[in-house]
């Protein structure tokens, strides 16, 4: 199976599932990570979460500084919490590997804290503000509590975004692609 068509895609019942805590971290997360870490990069996207996998498990891989093979900057979140959450509300256009084709507004708080595991059991601790890091670390950490980009819609603009995605997938987008609207 190809990196793209291993990402679990809407409406999978999968992206909506509470996903369990990783307890330990075994050669079988780490080998979870770097499928995780592949599967964005082919897919050309910014941030991935296990249940995108179909792995219901809490952790999220991010690299918003990717510009191809030499200019990785990745980072695996297990266990990731948001502390806090807080700044002036920023409405940005959101993409999802899980919803190709489409791109939708979403409000989300300006500047965040996320407290999490890495490969090594290390806790650390990520700062963003107003960036896409700020972003991409509430929508993947959204990911693995349930919680997709559309959720975050009123009912009507949900209708729409659906139908625009089930457009969008019978004209053969596929993870990685957004609109261009």
């Amino acid at each position: 199976m190809s990196a793209l068509e291993d990402i679990v895609r809407a409406p999978d019942g999968r992206l909506k599932t509470e996903c369990a805590p990783i307890e330990a971290i075994d050669e079988r997360i780490k080998r979870l990570a770097r499928r995780m870490l592949d599967d964005m990069y082919a897919a050309d996207g910014c941030g991935l979460a296990a249940p995108q996998l179909g792995e219901l498990v809490q952790m999220v891989v991010i690299d918003v500084d990717y510009s191809g093979p030499s200019g990785k900057n990745p980072y695996v979140l297990i266990n990731p919490k948001i502390v806090v959450a807080d700044g002036e509300e920023r409405e940005t256009g959101e993409g999802c590997l899980s919803f190709p084709g489409i791109t939708v507004p979403v409000r989300r708080p300006s500047h965040v804290v996320v407290q999490a595991l890495n490969l090594d059991g290390d806790l650390m601790q990520y700062e963003a503000r107003d960036n896409l890091m700020a972003v991409c670390l509430q929508h993947e950490i959204d990911h693995i509590h349930g919680v997709t980009m559309v959720d975050h819609l009123s009912a009507g603009q949900r209708i729409a975004a659906m139908r625009a995605y089930q457009e969008a997938t019978a004209a053969g987008a596929r993870p990685g692609d957004v609109s261009v609207d």
